[in-house]
């Protein structure tokens, strides 16, 4: 769980760098537009990204969320939860996927093609799961 000085901040800062581990243990790095979920903070990838690769073979990984002039940020280290079209129901995938994307963008203008898109990419929506948070922001 995020608090909810996070949860603010994560608000109105959507842009994210997401650290993962290479097979070797070196960092990668990868730039994602986030948002505050229950859990923690979202986002959705392809099944085909690197991140998501590392991501499933180690869920270890940091986020840091910054506002767009990086004079402030939060950054949350813990693991990752993926949830995709294996392993969660076709309802429950495609509703986690349209969460993300309204607090991002808003109602989209056609669900059922978004959803099919969704399905036809195979997304996986990436929670960051604090187990520490600290930032300039807080």
């Amino acid at each position: 769980m995020i608090s909810d000085e996070v949860r603010a901040f994560a608000t109105a800062s959507n842009k994210a760098v997401l650290t993962t581990f290479r097979t070797d243990g070196a960092a990668q790095m990868s730039i994602v537009v986030s948002t505050p979920t229950e859990e923690g903070i979202s986002f959705t990838t392809t099944e085909e990204r690197v991140k998501y690769k590392n991501l499933a073979r180690d869920s270890r990984c940091s986020l840091l969320v910054s506002k767009d002039d990086w004079w402030g940020f939060v950054v949350l280290e813990g693991t990752a939860t993926l949830v995709t079209q294996e392993n969660t129901s076709r309802d429950d995938y495609l509703e986690a996927c349209r969460t993300i994307y309204r607090q991002i963008s808003g109602e989209h203008d056609n669900w059922p093609e978004y959803d099919q898109a969704m399905l036809d990419d195979h997304r996986v929506v990436i929670t960051v799961v604090p187990d520490r948070v600290y930032g300039t922001a807080l």
